[in-house]
């Protein structure tokens, strides 16, 4: 059970309930998470803007690749709601079977280049609690990504810190698409479930 119920989108005002039709191309349909923000309407359009904001491509990272760094973030995290829907929007941006199939163990999987990997690890180390990122993970990182594509895997970082806090302690409600794609996707790899997002 939720800590507080999502408002339905019939609920926003209309500035809001357009700002938030955003997310029916990257995820499909609105979040929950989006909706119970939305109880507080700035905060729910501040969020949708640095949504937009962090995941833009700028040129550095693509608008896959920030959505299996959001995966791992959440991963690291063990946020279950975010990694549902970061698995399926890493599908619904053009992320390949093999690479949605090994995201997890990232580090052994072929499908992802030395750069990829130092991103990935960087993400993990950057989720936990505390921080793990320390000289060895940022060289790496440094290795192979330039300052402004650091500052953008940084914000993705960070922007799924808010979700992952956000979310599991709401216990937000997921939605019927990422659970198929958590289930199709995690399940089995993973041990995924919706857990307290049921």
């Amino acid at each position: 059970m939720p800590l507080i119920p999502p408002l339905s989108e019939d609920d926003l005002d209309p500035e809001l309930h357009d700002l938030v039709q955003f997310f029916q191309v990257t995820l499909g349909g609105v979040p929950n998470s989006v909706l119970t923000m939305a109880r507080r309407p700035p905060m729910a359009r501040a969020f949708v803007e640095l949504n937009k904001a962090v995941m833009t491509d700028y040129g550095a990272v693509t608008l896959e690749f920030k959505r299996l760094v959001g995966y791992v973030s959440s991963l690291s995290s063990g946020c279950l709601y975010c990694q549902a829907h970061m698995i399926l929007a890493s599908e619904r941006f053009g992320a390949s079977e093999e690479r949605l199939n090994s995201v997890w163990e990232f580090e052994k999987s072929s499908h992802f280049t030395e750069a990829e990997k130092a991103a990935l690890a960087f993400a993990l180390a950057a989720s936990t609690v505390p921080n793990a990122v320390d000289a060895a993970v940022a060289d790496r990182l440094r290795a192979h990504w330039s300052e402004d594509a650091i500052a953008e895997l940084t914000g993705v970082v960070s922007l799924f810190g808010w979700l992952n806090r956000w979310n599991d302690t709401m216990g937000t409600p997921l939605e019927e698409l990422p659970v198929s794609r958590g289930e199709m996707r995690l399940k089995d790899a993973t041990g995924w479930s919706k857990g307290k997002h049921g």
